[in-house]
């Protein structure tokens, strides 16, 4: 009798755990966890700069948005330099970004992966 039962209580047990796992595990395979040490909490984005005058156009293609966090870190990173109006669209793995002054694409380059992502190329 005590084997059955403790067979019956390992099994719980597992049970558990993979209820737990595949609850916390849904969420992220969305797009929507907390790969990046987001916390499941939406990130609030800061305000693009409104630029006066617009002196050039890029386009930037990125590799490791996994999830709508990593998106809006980038998105926030990059609007918080001087003379930056980004937009980041996680679904193309891309950053559209204006720029109101001459801004190097190393600088550019360096925001993004000083936040751990790869930047393919910037057009």
């Amino acid at each position: 009798m005590s084997q059955t039962l403790s067979n019956i209580i390992c099994l719980i047990v597992i049970a558990a755990i993979l209820f737990l796992a595949v609850k916390y595990s849904i969420p992220h395979f969305k797009g929507e966890g907390a790969c990046c040490g987001g916390g499941g909490g939406k990130l609030k984005l800061v305000r693009p700069r409104k630029l006066d005058h617009i002196v050039a156009v890029k386009t930037i293609h990125i590799e490791g948005m996994t999830c709508d966090h990593c998106a809006a870190r980038i998105h926030n990173a990059l609007n918080s330099v001087d003379g930056v109006n980004a937009k980041v669209t996680r679904s193309r793995a891309m950053a559209r970004v204006r720029l109101g002054r001459d801004i190097d694409d190393e600088k550019l380059r360096e925001v993004i992966t000083d936040l751990g992502y790869k930047v393919v190329s910037i057009e």
